[in-house]
């Protein structure tokens, strides 16, 4: 049955798409983000639905879109460079077999990521692109979120819908990705046109940040609360009554101590006794193989190079109770241990050249959004770019968020997020229009004025 309503949903948006045609890029978005492959049983697991609305995307913009004053920006020839790059060091990888495998989705994370901003043409647009990259987390979000209420959780034991934990429905993946959407969601609650924000929507908006919130809980995930404690340092830019701000704050973290299932609170007690923690002591060993690596190979190993490593490190954990304990010390030994960093899995994997490139896209996405805030900071109440400021600041404080996240999870090619930066582009291109519009209309008047005379 569930398999029934999954390829009726793909059928009316594809149907929608010969309609409009942008909608085969949101049915793409939605395919990429909730694999809806991935939660049916027979009937998506044999057709290539995301190569078909890919295929579709790019067909109707080459034969619909208007193409006129396209512009191809900075950020998407470093993509593309970077795609590039990428292809080689799986030409030239030290496990090609394995490496083969993370390309396959890797470039097309990257080729959509190059395309999309070319398709964002409008604000409407730009909006809906967001509006579903924000649902289709959101059917993850709120299924973690119930259940979470419902059983708590657990590390490694809140089920997503599937049993396979990759892409957003690995734990700390999605506890970024639900903390960093917060600001957009918030945006949508104030600014959205494709549903407007009355009350209904508004209540919708603050319980999807509810679920946001609960999903660090329910994954008992250390990053996602560090992503919490992060966005909620950011907000200090933005709101107004700061002072209220931090006592509201502060006063909700404490009343919501009490309701915190134990597991989640015992994980979070974890952060100040990293030396006493697995995860977190063969983190710090494989980042130190990952620098030695790369002295010897600058330009990486290829995709999953840290099949490779073998690491020995020391558990340090302080047992007993109170008045007699001790300090047991114990050397461990492990081999082929992930990253569990996107900067590390850039390194180990693309070398110097790739991390370099990797980091001037991020980092170019935050300046170009800071440069956006300045420039229509001015903007009256009344005028119709008042939703631009609120947009980047979101956009912005949505990717430092991620970028945070990524110290402590190997999400260098999240595809949500390349798509979280293509809006970036698409948000920054149309602006650059508007402009270009506005500062020739005055020309076109005074030449027609000149001609009447």
């Amino acid at each position: 049955m569930r398999d029934l309503v999954f390829v009726a949903f793909l059928c009316a948006l594809f149907a929608a798409g010969f309609r409009r045609p942008f909608v085969f890029v949101l049915t793409y978005v939605y395919i990429d983000i909730v694999s809806p492959q991935r939660l049916t049983y027979i009937l998506l697991n044999s057709v290539p639905i995301s190569l078909i609305a890919a295929g579709m995307s790019v067909v109707a913009w080459i034969a619909v879109d208007d193409k006129r004053d396209t512009r191809f920006a900075p950020r998407q020839m470093l993509m593309l460079a970077l795609l590039f790059y990428c292809l080689w060091t799986t030409k030239t990888a030290d496990f090609p077999v394995d490496a083969q495998y993370k390309w396959e989705w890797v470039w097309k994370a990257l080729a959509f990521a190059i395309f999309l901003p070319l398709t964002l043409r409008t604000k409407l647009r730009i909006e809906s692109l967001l509006l579903f990259m924000i649902l289709s987390a959101a059917s993850i979000i709120i299924v973690g979120g119930i259940k979470t209420l419902g059983s708590g959780g657990g590390y490694g034991e809140l089920n997503l819908m599937v049993s396979n934990n990759a892409g957003l429905y690995e734990g700390s993946t999605i506890s970024t990705v639900a903390i960093a959407i917060i600001p957009l969601i918030l945006w949508f609650s104030q600014f959205g046109t494709v549903f407007a924000p009355d009350w209904r929507v508004r209540t919708f908006c603050y319980a999807l940040i509810f679920s946001c919130l609960l999903i660090p809980v329910g994954t008992s995930t250390r990053t996602g609360l560090l992503c919490i404690g992060l966005l909620g340092v950011l907000s200090l830019r933005d709101v107004k009554r700061r002072l209220t701000y931090l006592a509201l704050a502060g006063a909700a973290g404490v009343l919501a101590l009490p309701f915190l299932p134990s597991a989640f609170t015992q994980r979070m007690e974890t952060i100040g006794t990293y030396q006493a923690d697995a995860s977190a002591s063969t983190r710090l060993a494989v980042w130190a193989w990952t620098l030695d690596y790369v002295k010897q190979n600058p330009f990486g190993g290829g995709f999953n190079a840290f099949l490779q490593n073998r690491i020995r490190y020391e558990k340090v954990a302080v047992v007993g109770e109170a008045g007699n304990q001790t300090v047991e010390r114990s050397t461990e030994v492990d081999k082929a241990r992930a990253y569990h960093s996107a900067y590390f899995e850039m390194l180990g994997e693309q070398g110097w050249p790739g991390l370099m490139l990797w980091l001037a896209i991020n980092l170019g996405g935050l300046f170009r959004m800071e440069v956006l805030r300045r420039r229509y900071a001015k903007a009256d109440a009344d005028a119709e770019d008042v939703w631009v400021v609120p947009l980047a600041a979101a956009l912005q404080n949505g990717h430092i968020v991620y970028l945070f996240g990524a110290n402590f999870i190997a999400i260098a090619f999240q595809p949500f997020v390349f798509m979280l930066i293509g809006a970036q582009i698409g948000l920054d291109t149309y602006l650059a229009r508007k402009r270009a519009d506005a500062a020739w209309r005055p020309l076109q008047r005074r030449k027609a004025g000149t001609i009447a005379a």
